[in-house]
């Protein structure tokens, strides 16, 4: 489903800030690469890649690739959302 790239000027929320301020923290600490991050994004399947905003990609590669590296496991992610 190709779309044409929206060039105009955005805002970024404070989500947007959040999650990337997060990728940058685990790129510096050595936890996590951008080339990482990127392999995560194109392995989400194509109806989620579509429905999900741009930072949303990153932050569901960001679980993902924490996740499979075990930085948390599945009970540590559902215990903190549940405390949200």
């Amino acid at each position: 489903m190709c779309q044409p790239v929206d060039t105009t000027e955005h805002v970024l929320s404070d989500f947007d800030r959040e999650v990337d301020a997060i990728r940058q923290i685990l790129g510096i600490k050595g936890v996590m690469s951008v080339d990482e991050l990127r392999r995560g994004i194109e392995a989400i399947p194509e109806a989620e890649y579509h429905r999900l905003s741009y930072y949303q990609r990153w932050l569901r590669s960001i679980v993902t690739t924490l996740l499979r590296k075990g930085v948390f496991s599945q009970e540590d992610l559902r215990t903190a959302l549940d405390r949200t």
